[in-house]
């Protein structure tokens, strides 16, 4: 049986550029980092509050691939927060181009997109604390 979403695994650029985003813009937890010799590649696992979350990976000249959140494939991926403004406050403190703040029609609830270096769409969504 499936118990949780293990990990996400991501494809980047530019390591250096997306290393920082995701962990100074972010705000997410170097847990290991590894360079792979026999791939020209790294691969750094980070943590959103002590709870593994994502492999980003380096490979030389990886192909590009749509990004919009219409593309065929993985939609975007998505944050909870308990405090959107906040996030939005902090992320454009960090130059980070935040789109307006909608609110879904089906939860009521806000939210909003940011891109990552390679244009990934991700979503911060606001949920209350006491009621997700």
């Amino acid at each position: 049986m499936l118990q949780s979403v293990h990990h996400i695994a991501i494809i980047c650029s530019n390591y250096q550029v997306s290393k920082k985003f995701y962990t100074e813009v972010l705000g997410l937890t170097v847990i290991r980092e590894v360079y792979r010799a026999e791939r020209n590649s790294y691969k750094l696992d980070l943590a959103l509050n002590g709870h593994y979350i994502i492999e980003l990976f380096s490979f030389p000249d990886p192909p590009p691939r749509p990004s919009r959140p219409e593309a065929q494939g993985l939609r975007h991926l998505a944050f909870a927060t308990n405090n959107l403004d906040n996030v939005v406050a902090q992320l454009q403190q960090q130059q980070v181009e935040v789109e307006p703040v909608r609110i879904d029609e089906f939860t009521g609830k806000r939210f909003t997109f940011i891109a990552d270096p390679d244009g990934l769409p991700l979503e911060f969504y606001e949920e209350d604390v006491m009621n997700p």
